[in-house]
């Protein structure tokens, strides 16, 4: 197959072109060179890198990791548990997100709960702890 433009690219990845030209910034894609016409001449691979990446995110990695995983795949010899490791980085990192969330959430169910249907906004719970310091302890609420 012979080089792809910018826009073959983008459509075969099912990203938009500033993601193509936003992933050679950030040094995900290797400069494609320029045809005689000035266009971008990217290798039919570039549409497997870019939805490499795009799957890396959809599993939160960032485009650091991205890129770190990215280096890990051009060496064969490097043993999977290198991979495994920073997989299991992230799914410590997205619990301890999670574990955020469920707190946060449930410091909110609890105002919600406290909110008088009807009643005036001066007595609202939920108004006034965002207007003073949140009484609530977020580190400690359970979830």
């Amino acid at each position: 197959m012979s080089k792809l433009r910018i826009g073959q690219v983008a459509k075969a990845a099912g990203v938009n072109i500033e993601t193509i030209r936003y992933y050679e910034r950030c040094g995900l894609l290797a400069d494609p060179g320029r045809r005689e016409s000035g266009y971008r001449a990217y290798p039919p691979e570039t549409v497997a890198r870019v939805q490499f990446i795009k799957r890396g995110q959809l599993l939160g990695f960032t485009l650091r990791e991205i890129a770190d995983l990215l280096a890990l795949r051009v060496d064969d010899a490097t043993p999977c548990d290198q991979v495994r490791e920073q997989a299991e980085m992230k799914l410590a990192e997205i619990d301890a997100r999670i574990a955020d969330l469920l707190r946060i959430r449930h410091a909110l169910a609890t105002l919600a709960a406290a909110c008088a249907h009807g009643g005036p906004t001066g007595e609202c719970p939920l108004i006034d702890a965002l207007e003073h310091e949140l009484q609530l302890d977020l580190d400690n609420s359970g979830g």
